[in-house]
């Protein structure tokens, strides 16, 4: 059964059980206020007839003609004495009906109602034991009753009318119900659709269309669904581009190690500049290698961070004197401001952004250019910054220079010696943002590009260095 048909059978029990018991206590309230009424109407009649009522000298119950009473009609009046002996009855009761209205009611000892079937018809009997005032001696018993038809009548009445106003509001719920639902669960159904159309067209650039209100159950599910085809799309789209890219980055050196290969087997000799070029390449090759996995064990979680004091000034002035060795005299490194900074993070990872940025800068900066260092504080956070005054970075390349093999070609092109993979910028990426910092770029072309970490400083939950 669909979830459509459940929901609507759901919509319709519940109704039918709330009309169940709406009904019954209707049906419950309106018996007894009739009932209330019809013995109302008896004790009525049972207490004008007491008081016209008497005892004579021998202590025997003496009343007037029952006949002569202002009784109404449909009410049967039968006086008992204390033997069982019919002393007068109704004149609405014909005279042969020497039984009485309701034989138990003659042993009662205190006013009594019952329901009597004679003959199949239904009345009401109030049984009134007389006694004599101030005795408790029981001189005769007053038995007043009347048919319950009308009551009867009005209830099998009321019960239909309430079967079917159950029965009717029960279709109508279940009209209404399977067409609420149908309107609810048609965004589910456009789901379906569209998940059924990207698996077969393997097309994730399908989007849920929903015109309802957002902040609904049904709108958060399909903008959560709409959010998931976005990532998707976008991990997909990466790894194509990260497929390609390793592609065309392997062939390169692939392409020389096999010409290398290929020369020297034609020459038949090991020639020393190609094995030069060959071990050069497979270094290459290593140092790619190496940072994928790197990548990889990062964005998978299995890389883990130290957590201890690292004097970031130190740090710093450490990769400043590696770098000034790849730096030569073909440009100037030169250290800025510099102030006595302490983080909490690895330091190794640490050092390896630095290594990356200045690395970056250097590589990119044509000769005789100038890259400035520096390293301070604003307020709780450590900032340091790295800027070069090469060529720049295009403005429509700067969203996308933290992704994996991305080069922005146009401007910033490989350096001669090969050593750049578009790895280094999404190594940094990924360290600065595991210790909760941010790194940010501005470029101008032909002016010069900035890079600026971020990181937190030290607080007293860091680990000392051991």
């Amino acid at each position: 059964m669909s979830l459509r048909a459940r929901l609507a059978l759901l919509y319709t029990f519940i109704v039918g059980g709330i009309l169940l018991l709406f009904g019954m206590a209707v049906y419950v309230a309106v018996s007894i206020t009739l009932t209330s009424q019809v013995d109302l109407l008896l004790a009525r009649t049972a207490k004008t007839i007491v008081n016209n009522a008497g005892v004579n000298l021998l202590g025997e119950l003496d009343m007037d003609a029952i006949q002569e009473l202002d009784l109404s009609t449909d009410v049967y009046v039968q006086v008992w004495d204390r033997f069982g002996g019919l002393l007068d009855s109704s004149s609405n009761l014909p005279r042969s009906f020497d039984i009485p209205l309701d034989s138990v009611g003659l042993r009662a000892t205190t006013p009594t109602y019952r329901d009597i079937y004679i003959n199949n018809a239904h009345i009401r009997v109030l049984s009134v034991p007389l006694t004599i005032s101030g005795s408790e001696r029981v001189i005769g018993y007053l038995q007043v009753g009347t048919s319950m038809a009308v009551v009867d009548a009005t209830q099998k009445t009321l019960l239909v009318i309430l079967l079917i106003a159950s029965v009717l509001a029960m279709g109508v719920a279940a009209f209404a119900g399977w067409i609420s639902t149908r309107q609810a669960l048609r965004p589910l159904e456009t789901v379906t659709e569209t998940a059924l159309k990207i698996t077969s067209a393997d097309d994730l650039s399908h989007r849920i269309p929903y015109d309802g209100p957002p902040d609904d159950e049904v709108g958060q599910l399909i903008r959560a669904f709409n959010d998931t085809l976005s990532r998707l799309e976008n991990l997909f789209d990466s790894q194509r581009r990260f497929l390609a890219d390793v592609g065309h980055e392997l062939r390169t050196p692939l392409t020389v190690i096999k010409g290398n290969i290929d020369l020297m087997r034609r020459m038949d000799c090991t020639d020393e500049e190609s094995m030069e070029g060959i071990e050069n390449e497979v270094g290459r090759l290593t140092r790619m290698v190496g940072d994928l996995l790197l990548l990889a064990q990062a964005e998978s979680g299995r890389l883990p961070l130290e957590q201890h004091i690292v004097e970031l000034d130190t740090l710093l002035l450490e990769a400043m004197g590696q770098m000034q060795v790849l730096a030569g005299n073909r440009l100037s490194l030169k250290l800025g401001e510099i102030d006595q900074v302490l983080v909490c993070g690895d330091q190794d990872r640490l050092k390896q952004v630095l290594v990356n940025l200045i690395g970056n800068a250097i590589k990119y900066t044509p000769q005789g250019g100038e890259v400035n260092v520096g390293l301070g504080k604003e307020n709780d956070k450590a900032k340091i910054v790295v800027s070069d005054n090469g060529p720049g970075i295009p403005e429509e390349d700067l969203p996308y220079i933290f992704e994996r093999f991305y080069r922005g070609e146009k401007s910033r092109t490989r350096s001669k010696d090969g050593k750049g993979f578009g790895l280094g910028l999404s190594i940094a990426y990924w360290i600065v943002r595991n210790h909760n910092g941010t790194i940010e770029v501005s470029s101008q072309t032909s002016k010069g590009t900035t890079f600026c970490v971020w990181l937190p400083l030290a607080d007293k939950e860091c680990k000392e260095e051991v």
